[in-house]
């Protein structure tokens, strides 16, 4: 919290059924100086797409819908270039429809901006490859709340919150009243950046706290975008909720692990996400979870009977890089190979070890397998968190061990241009270019350089 500037804190881990651990550090109100308490609510963000995965998941339970149904099937009005994506592809972020957050409306005018988003055309062929879009969720609850004889836009966790005993979970933004919420912060700085990212002389300036400033962060979430965003909860009501969830007061184990199986793009490698949750793998263990607004984030170990919950008030403090190393605490036997040994041994030697590091990892954890998505994102945490060069090793190695992946060699390129290395980012941009050809953010982005 120290090395990061994160003002509050809330913690929960839940072992065998229970809740054995709540924590609360630090300031939940920093301009009235009130401590983050046990319940003390904070916005959770996209952590609301796993309670959507339930939803949707209680839903196949039922025989009421079909993972592999074209989405056509449940709404009539999609535009014809849209029909043949499934259910499981908007679950798991593969459908490659336009993303509604781009409608000019979408916080003022629920109607302009689904007018505006019938127009887009799909980015690629559904199941081509990821990408994180809020339509995907926009049109899992409409599909839901119909086979529920709802209303379009009603909450899907409802439900699941009772039967959870979540008594301080509720759905709402920065102009909601909600009773303990802790208000959500960003730190702001000044200087150049470089594709939105801090450049390195600004990133130099984040080590002075005189050349930060802490301000408020505002979020809208309308009704019709409560499938993807929009809870607030605190650490032990997501606790609460991961017991249940293990002890199948919501779904079946075959429903569960159903819902926690990666989706296959369509060249058959398989992805990092299941039907609303991310999936991750620790060795022979499993972690299963999600992760909301920077800020908000829970993996559930389910072969070891451990949750983890790590909330804050803090944008960019990305409490999912934090979550295994606590978690190995009460899974003696977790092994911390791949992307998290990686993160904890970088964290202490210095990431201009990063190489060497990763080696090390390798000979320790021979069969741990690199995950691509995992480290990618990583690297871009580190991008958004004001340093660049941290992410560039990071992104760096993610290069060198998918040589054959254009989209780790865009992610290097886009680091080398931020961190100002023009040059070698062109060749990277070039060597995107080998790999897919006609790639239209390559050729943008080697014109510009």
């Amino acid at each position: 919290m120290a090395r990061l500037h994160i003002p509050g804190m809330a913690v929960a881990v839940v072992k065998d059924g229970r809740i054995a651990l709540v924590r609360s550090y630090g300031t939940a109100n920093v301009e009235f100086g009130v401590p983050v308490a046990d319940d003390t609510v904070f916005a959770i963000n996209s952590v609301t797409k796993a309670f959507t995965g339930v939803a949707a998941m209680r839903e196949v339970e039922l025989g009421r819908l079909d993972l592999t149904a074209p989405v056509e099937r449940y709404l009539q009005d999609l535009p014809a270039s849209w029909h043949g994506v499934t259910i499981r592809q908007l679950l798991s972020h593969t459908s490659g429809l336009p993303d509604v957050l781009r409608a000019p409306t979408v916080e003022t005018d629920q109607a302009a901006a689904w007018d505006w988003l019938r127009t887009q055309a799909p980015l690629f062929a559904p199941g081509a490859r990821f990408h994180y879009c809020q339509t995907n969720y926009m049109l899992v609850q409409r599909i839901v709340n119909q086979l529920e004889g709802r209303a379009p836009d009603a909450p899907l966790a409802n439900e699941q919150l009772r039967a959870a005993g979540m008594t301080s979970t509720a759905y709402g933004d920065t102009y909601s009243v909600i009773p303990r919420k802790a208000p959500t912060y960003r730190w702001q700085w000044t200087g150049p950046k470089v594709h939105g990212y801090p450049a390195p002389t600004a990133a130099e300036s984040l080590q002075a706290d005189g050349n930060r400033t802490l301000t408020a962060v505002s979020e809208r979430f309308p009704p019709f975008r409560h499938a993807a965003s929009g809870m607030n909860s605190d650490a032990t009501d997501m606790a609460r909720w991961l017991i249940a969830l293990q002890q199948n007061q919501m779904l079946k184990d075959t429903t569960l692990n159903l819902m926690w199986t990666p989706v296959a793009f369509n060249s058959g490698r398989l992805g990092q996400w299941g039907m609303g949750w991310q999936i991750l793998q620790r060795g022979d263990h499993r972690a299963v979870g999600m992760t909301g607004g920077g800020r908000a984030a829970f993996y559930l170990y389910p072969e070891d009977k451990v949750g983890v919950v790590i909330l804050t008030n803090l944008t960019g403090s990305y409490p999912e890089d934090m979550i295994d190393k606590l978690a190995a605490l009460y899974i003696p036997d977790l092994p911390l190979g791949g992307v998290p040994g990686l993160r904890i041994a970088l964290e202490s030697r210095g990431y201009e070890q990063a190489a060497q590091a990763a080696a090390d990892v390798e000979r320790s954890y021979p069969g741990q397998p690199w995950q691509e998505d995992e480290l990618n994102d990583w690297g871009y945490r580190l991008l958004a968190a004001g340093r660049p060069a941290d992410a560039l090793a990071v992104l760096k190695l993610t290069a060198e061990r998918f040589p054959a992946s254009f989209n780790a060699q865009d992610s290097l390129a886009e680091a080398l241009a931020v961190n100002g290395q023009r040059e070698a980012a062109k060749r990277a941009y070039q060597r995107v270019l080998e790999l897919h050809p006609g790639d239209p953010n390559a050729l943008k982005q080697l014109e510009s350089l």
